[in-house]
């Protein structure tokens, strides 16, 4: 992941509603949820909801699966896990004991 790559992703997450959308679908797992209870779980409206996702999707955070009438979405872990990578790609400098209490809280 590249820097403007990375300022993408982040400024999609630096958003509550958004943020809370994100880690309802990763809770959610693989198989991800239909619209109407991700956004129930969430806490906000659909039309909101769908919002939301259109920018998190955008982002290549979320992905989205017609099946039948609903749209089930899911968290993009590879995605995610880019980011994170991207962030502790220089973490340590040579002091392992920074990133020590992340590795072991990942765990």
């Amino acid at each position: 992941m590249d820097l403007n790559n990375a300022v993408d992703t982040l400024s999609a997450l630096a958003h509550e509603g958004r943020l809370t959308l994100v880690r309802s679908l990763i809770q959610a797992g693989p198989d991800g949820i239909n619209a109407g209870e991700l956004a129930t779980l969430a806490g906000v409206g659909a039309t909101t909801a769908s919002a939301q996702l259109l920018v998190l999707k955008n982002a290549g955070l979320v992905q989205s699966e017609r099946r039948g009438r609903q749209i089930i979405y899911s968290a993009n872990y590879e995605k995610m896990a880019g980011l994170l990578g991207f962030l502790m790609e220089d973490c340590c400098c040579s002091h392992p004991q920074i990133c020590q209490p992340l590795q072991d809280a990942l765990k």
